[in-house]
């Protein structure tokens, strides 16, 4: 059985097809598709989105870090702006798979998969990203972190589109930090057992003023893990990483899968989080 197939112009054509087929694969940048392909329905149509005018790009527009849903991660990865003020985000971009995977997949194809493992989206939730959805009824933002509803679930509406990731841009000054890391089976092109993120405020007396912590890989959609952000806040940066290991200790439930068991994905984590409030020198 063949799909329709259907590569539109620009963005207004691509809605207007959204609307018109909303039950039709979006083709980002491709890397996914042939994934479990044999284990799920062909679908009716595909409506490629790769290089569309309009949806992509990187721009700084004020505070505020804008990347068109079509964006690749090695454009991503080798943006100026996002090195210099979202050092995270380019990490996680260099660790999406090979070279060539990195220049097709792109941030709205990992966005829209929403899949649990996906290497930027614990990053979005510690930068406390926004999303633009785009449809023929108009454009509208939702914050990253009400965006996912479940495993690979979304408020992604049938006839709407991703289309652009906003980023606010951390305080400049130096008491800002953040961090990301992923755990995978070997060192280059794994699958996460474990990863997480985190942008950390200290305040003048080096004490945490606030912090965002998310993980991915141990729930059935990556996570802001509250308890840790609550456990830290206003205690002296040398006493965090302990409570945040401690809070995170309940706060999650790993599952047992092909890559991993729930008890090591939970030490790991848990080892994770500290050594993202440890790995700050208790005085600068």
């Amino acid at each position: 059985m063949s799909s329709a197939y259907l590569r539109p112009r620009d963005l207004d054509e691509a809605v207007v097809a959204r609307a018109a087929y909303p039950e039709w694969m979006v083709l980002a940048g491709g890397t996914d598709l042939m994934v479990n392909a044999n284990r799920r329905a062909t679908p009716p149509g595909i409506l490629d989105l790769w290089r569309l005018p309009g949806l992509g790009g990187i721009a700084v527009q004020g505070d505020m870090l804008s990347i068109g849903a079509g964006a690749t991660f090695l454009e991503i990865s080798r943006d100026a702006h996002v090195r210099e003020r979202f050092r995270p985000l380019a990490e996680a971009a260099r660790e999406v798979g090979a070279l060539q995977i990195q220049a097709r997949a792109t941030i709205g194809g990992n966005v829209g998969t929403s899949s649990p493992v996906g290497d930027s989206l614990p990053v979005l939730l510690a930068f406390d990203a926004e999303l633009e959805l785009a449809s023929v009824r108009g454009r509208r933002r939702v914050p990253y972190r009400e965006f996912c509803t479940g495993y690979r679930t979304t408020r992604l509406a049938p006839d709407e589109l991703v289309v652009v990731v906003h980023l606010p841009a951390p305080s400049p000054h130096a008491r800002t930090r953040s961090a990301w890391r992923k755990i995978g089976t070997r060192r280059a092109q794994s699958i996460s057992k474990v990863m997480g993120a985190a942008v950390i405020e200290l305040d003048g007396d080096r004490r945490v003023a606030w912090a965002r912590v998310a993980l991915g890989a141990v729930a059935d959609r990556p996570i802001r893990v509250r308890a840790v952000e609550d456990a830290v806040r206003g205690l002296p940066i040398a006493q965090a990483a302990d409570a945040a290991r401690a809070a995170l200790r309940g706060a999650i439930t790993p599952i047992d899968d092909v890559r991993s068991t729930a008890a090591y994905r939970r030490e790991v984590a848990e080892n994770l989080v500290a050594r993202f409030f440890s790995g700050i020198p208790s005085s600068s």
